[in-house]
């Protein structure tokens, strides 16, 4: 994981809201951009703000993983 204390040229990444964020509760939004080198995360809320980069394989393995946790 790459830690980014700002947002950095944000305006070249296609952002996208996740689509277990819960659109009753505009607090729990979270957005998500891939690029070929990380995959960014952010909260929805603060755009500007910080956002969390991660390697593309460390990303699907997160993916993988909690898709396999919340399954009954």
């Amino acid at each position: 994981m790459i830690s980014e204390t700002s947002a950095g040229d944000a305006s070249r990444l296609e952002w996208f809201k996740s689509s277990y964020s819960d659109s009753s509760n505009s607090n729990e939004c979270v957005e998500v951009a891939a690029a070929p080198s990380a995959v960014h995360v952010r909260d929805s809320k603060n755009v500007h703000g910080p956002r969390l980069a991660f390697q593309p394989q460390a990303w699907a393995d997160f993916t993988s993983y909690t898709a396999e946790a919340v399954r009954p």
